[in-house]
């Protein structure tokens, strides 16, 4: 009865709020969309393969347990705004009795209104009652009652002016950005108007931080690269900025509920995987850092792909995440420019005249990227490709449609999609248009900065006429081998457009760039023929010859009559077809090269380029990748978050290396420090549980362990290995006996994208989907394995998984994979690894100890012998009888339903030649994989590992990484901007600024959830006295404190007037 009591009296207060807006229902939409998202089990499970994808609009987290915030740092700032509520037993939040609350909430007097808010189950429960102030006595209740810590229910509150300024600017956005009111409005609309809410609190920070590096004109660092895996950005931006409390309480007193409003944005197409998602890490670093910085990609319109699977197939969709506009851009055609193809060369007066080539404009649209917690705030420009002549009218009005927009057409499919499928001639002449397209816009832009024009502030006395000081100036990073043609570009534009000497030119070529290497494998070492190389870059052909030319001059006097040397240090490879090796034209025109973990830098020196590194021994290093903490822990994980910061404070946000204190707290405190752990994973579990089974009525068992390989579908990463101990496990289920009576339940979960090309790749999901349609289906296999492929993985699916997962398979090739940023985020977030010595996984097994891990496998000496003396995988499936059945099975039809012929090419590789040495390493991973069942069954030894990795992980920060770089390579200084002059504008409670309206918002005051009184407050009132605002406000810049003062007796109904005061600020 309280119950309906309390929700009528909710429902009753929203619909008398609407009354006075002339509503019938403040949020038509939200009402339906919220009860489709809570039918919870509403899909029977099946016996098929388990798919799990992402809808186009991701329910809202789990109902069952709320995220969790770092706790309250110095000052009692809650670091992240979210609250995490501890359940005794397994944390169950359905457990929870109603009437217990109901109690509470009446002890509290709370209003009806909000009490109906506290009886909604889950996380709504959560959510509703973090946002009540309670005082200290009834907050005591709560705590025995709920175990709920101090501190975690948001008693810091936001005050009433900051709620309002929020509140102020949300609506303005709705009804002047987007010309909607709550009539209408969609929930697409909400966030879209809180998105440009959220954006406003950085623009001013913005360009000041701009206005700044033009004031103290520092070097600046230029990350290049084809990728920037930037994943979601409003939660990231909020908390960077630390408004995410205040605003979260502000959109509640408004109806709305922050957690739907985030599952409204879709994860920016811009990359694939931990390339992009490195450079990623690395912007929000570098602006954490205060470094004066800039990020440029491309603008892609449809992203790699969406991939869905259809009966155990990849089949690969347009990511179309530009749908609805991105509200978190702005564009720049002030600064579009001019990149050119084709055409032909010709000597004319001394110098090399490059034209009748074909024109594409270069468009940039930017994107703020904050630091966390400072005034910084860092820019990454995107380039989007359009045409000069966009619309031919005479075609159109003879008819011909089609021809009419072909030049449009054709010029913006170079930003279409990322990595055009370059198994066909004109995929590969559409990538290599990419890649000079990013890189040529961006020298242009370089070059434009560097010389001092801001837009429109053209000053000549203002700009440099010379280069001696570029190299001082600029520092330019070549993400991998993608942007490596920056190099002949940049000798282009001084050689020909600047007429610089080659000797300067060349000079400052290679004290300007800087090229790091992800990959050793042969496939991914970009290689362009030199037939098509000419034809779109003819100019660039004859640079690059020149560059060859020079430097193996150089080689020959260094080491005359050697042949060999020779060929194997020149950028053209001569056989079979003559080809331009992009990363040798990267060492030989940077001044540094740099791997990204320590045993791939040592195989880049001693193996893959050991002629470079005996010629320059001293331009190789080893940059080990990282990763952000705020990311990947404070905004995935709160709940761990939390548990990290209770034990030992908030520093390891900005110093990841203070988690070493981890350690010292489990001995001081060994019980509590484990229970805290358990309890964050188990929630963390529960919580993705809850997320699969609304949106594919999939049930998995919170308790068992979760197996989870989650990267690119590659045979080097070694998913066939995994397929081979899933069918291992279902083997021993099968046969029962005693292997039966100790299984340990296991959720094994999949993820990972095929390149579309990459037949034998998209073969193996197949088999991964093929395996879990016959395991899931099998009565032998229930409750103790279920196998899980995450459709459509990407950084949102990611930051739902990580945080859940018990046990992370690191298990590609020894020597294989470069580093990896997969494995740190699965360290960090509390799951141990079961993985073989390479890339990262060997400074992860240093820094934690190697019995912290689950080491299997050979180390890379042991696969060079290996393969030196003639490796025989049909020799080890003959010797080892449980191998065998598992391929038979494959080969049999098991899991194809009888067919011999599906899964063939995959038994020929590996009984073939077996290049990723699958069936050499199989027997040590069954035994590690047994290992880590075994020690799942201890719950307190499992946990202690747990902590071990977790405080042993601060090496691995993108923070860490970044300061390297910048010590040895960029040599540039932070440059912080000075703070505002001028106050933030004046907003009083109720007021809103000029031109908002008043009619058809969304009610801001801060009893909002209540009843409207019967006599409401004018809708302009006097405007109260200057308010100094805890927050990063930067809507605007505004000159008015002084006349609102001087004219305040005088202000009856009409708003303060906000004078603007605009800059100049350069892009």
């Amino acid at each position: 009865t309280h119950t309906h009591t309390c929700t009528h009296a909710r429902t009753h207060a929203r619909t008398h709020m609407a009354a006075q807006h002339s509503e019938p229902r403040l949020l038509p939409n939200a009402h339906e969309n919220r009860g489709r998202r809570s039918a919870l089990g509403r899909h029977a499970e099946t016996a098929t393969p388990i798919i799990v994808p992402a809808p186009t609009h991701t329910p809202s987290p789990s109902p069952a347990l709320a995220p969790t915030p770092a706790p309250a740092a110095a000052g009692g700032e809650d670091t992240s705004g979210r609250v995490k509520f501890e359940e005794s037993g397994h944390g169950h939040a359905e457990s929870r009795s109603a009437s217990r609350f109901a109690e509470i909430v009446h002890q509290a007097s709370i209003h009806a209104s909000e009490a109906a808010a506290l009886h909604r189950p889950g996380r709504k429960l959560w959510a509703a009652a973090r946002r009540i102030l309670i005082s200290d006595d009834i907050m005591m209740k709560l705590k025995r009652e709920t175990t709920i810590r101090p501190g975690e229910m948001g008693l810091d509150m936001p005050t009433e002016e900051n709620l309002q300024v929020v509140k102020s600017l949300f609506n303005r956005h709705l009804h002047c950005t987007l010309g909607k009111d709550v009539k209408v409005a969609t929930e697409h609309d909400f966030y879209t108007a809180f998105a440009y809410t959220v954006r406003d609190f950085t623009m001013e920070r913005w360009k000041d931080t701009q206005d700044q590096y033009y004031r103290v004109d520092p070097k600046r660092i230029y990350y290049i690269s084809m990728e920037f895996y930037m994943g979601r950005t409003l939660c990231n931006m909020m908390i960077n900025s630390n408004i995410h409390r205040v605003c979260s309480r502000a959109l509640y007193e408004m109806g709305l509920e922050i957690e739907e409003i985030e599952e409204e944005e879709v994860d920016a197409a811009l990359g694939n995987g931990g390339l992009g998602r490195l450079a990623a890490c690395f912007l929000d670093s570098l602006a954490t850092m205060e470094l004066p910085a800039y990020g440029y990609g491309l603008r892609y319109e449809y992203g790699i792909f969406a991939q869905r699977i259809r009966d155990g197939m990849q089949e690969e969709l347009p990511e179309e995440w530009l749908s609805f506009g991105h509200p978190w851009e702005i564009v720049r055609p002030e600064f579009v420019v001019p990149v050119h193809f084709y055409g032909e060369t010709r000597w004319e007066h001394g110098q090399v005249v490059w034209d009748n080539t074909e024109r594409i404009l270069a468009l940039p649209y930017d994107t703020p990227i904050p630091g966390y917690r400072t005034t910084v705030v860092n820019t990454l420009r995107l380039w989007s490709a359009r045409s000069p002549k966009s619309f031919d009218l005479a075609y159109f009005n003879h008819g011909d449609y089609v021809q009419a927009v072909l030049d449009r057409n054709t010029a913006e499919n170079i930003t279409r999609i990322l990595y055009p499928n370059d198994n066909i001639s004109t995929g590969r002449e559409l990538r290599l248009k990419q890649e000079y397209f990013l890189v040529s816009a961006t020298l242009q832009d370089i070059m434009r900065r560097f010389k001092g024009w801001r837009g429109n502030v053209h000053k000549l006395d203002a700009l440099r006429l010379t280069f001696e000081s570029f190299a001082d100036k600029v520092a330019v990073q070549l993400n991998d081998t993608h942007p490596s043609l920056a190099i002949p570009e940049f000798m282009r534009i001084l050689l020909d457009i600047e007429r610089v000497p080659w000797e300067e030119a060349w000079g400052l070529c290679t004290r300007v760039f800087a090229y790091t290497n992800h990959t050793i494998l042969p496939e991914a070492l970009e290689r362009w023929t030199v037939s098509l190389f000419g034809r779109v870059l003819p100019r660039h052909l004859m640079i690059v010859q020149e560059i060859n030319q020079r430097h193996l001059n150089a080689v020959a006097l260094r080491w005359p009559g050697d042949i060999g040397r020779l060929q194997r240090l020149s950028i053209f490879d001569e056989s079979p077809d003559k080809t331009i090796v992009m990363a040798r034209l990267c060492i030989v025109g940077s001044h540094a090269v740099n791997g990204v973990a320590r045993i791939h830098s040592e195989i880049l020196k001693h193996t893959t380029f050991k002629d470079f590194f005996e010629l320059w021994p001293d331009k190789f290093q080893n940059k080990t990748n990282g990763i952000t903490p705020r990311r990947w822990l404070l905004l995935c994980n709160p709940a761990l978050a939390r548990c990290i910061t209770m034990f030992i404070g908030d520093s390891w946000v900005t110093n990841l290396a203070d988690l070493r204190q981890l350690t010292a707290a489990l001995a001081r405190d060994h019980t509590t420090v484990v229970e805290e752990f358990r309890a964050a994973k188990h929630a963390n579990k529960v919580h993705f549980a809850e997320y699969l089974l609304r949106t594919q009525g999939v049930k998995v068992d919170p308790s068992s362990l979760f197996d989870v390989q989650v990267k690119r579908i590659h045979e080097y990463k070694r998913q066939l290995l995994n397929v081979l101990h899933i069918i291992t496990l279902y083997n021993r289920l099968k046969d029962g006996g005693e292997a039966e009576a100790h299984f340990v339940p296991r959720t094994v979960f999949i993820g990972g994208k095929a390149a579309p090309g990459y037949y034998l790749a998209k073969l193996i999901i197949r088999l991964i989907c093929s395996v879990a349609e016959v395991v899931n289906s099998d009565p032998a296999c229930a409750g103790k394995l279920k196998v899980v492929f995450l459709e459509n993985y990407r950084v949102t699916l990611a930051e739902k998984v990580i945080p859940a997962a018990d046990l992370s398979q690191q298990i590609s090739l020894a020597g294989t994979e470069a580093s990896g940023t997969g494995n740190m985020k699965l360290m960090l977030n509390g799951a141990l690894t079961i993985g073989t010595m390479d890339g990262a996984n060997i400074e992860m097994a240093s820094e934690a100890g190697e019995d912290n891990l689950f080491i299997f496998g050979m180390r890379e000496p042991d696969v060079i012998r290996l393969k030196a003396s003639g490796y025989y995988a049909f020799g080890v499936y003959l010797r080892n009888s449980v191998l065998r059945k598992c391929i038979d099975q494959i080969a049999d039809g098991v899991f194809s339903h009888g067919s011999q012929h599906t899964f063939r090419p995959i038994v020929d590789t590996l009984l073939g030649p077996d290049n990723y040495c699958v069936l050499a390493d199989y027997d040590s991973y069954i035994a590690a994989q047994d290992a880590a069942a075994a020690l799942y069954s201890n719950p307190t030894k499992w946990t202690e590992k747990v902590v071990a990795n977790v405080a042993a992980s601060g090496f691995f920060s993108s923070d860490r990484t970044i300061a390297e770089y910048n010590r040895d390579i960029w040599h540039s200084t932070p440059v912080k901007p000075v703070e505002p002059r001028v106050p933030t504008p004046n907003v009083s409670a109720g007021s809103h600024a000029r031109g908002t309206p008043t009619t058809g918002l969304l009610h801001t005051s801060s009893a909002s959830a209540h009843p409207a009184p019967a006599h409401p407050a004018p809708a302009h009132p006097t405007p109260s006295a200057p308010i100094a605002l805890p927050l990063p406000l930067a809507a605007i810049r505004a000159e008015t404190l002084e006349a609102v003062s001087s004219t305040r007796a005088s202000v009856t109904s009409a708003p303060p007037t906000i004078v603007v005061r605009h800059h100049a600020s350069e892009s």
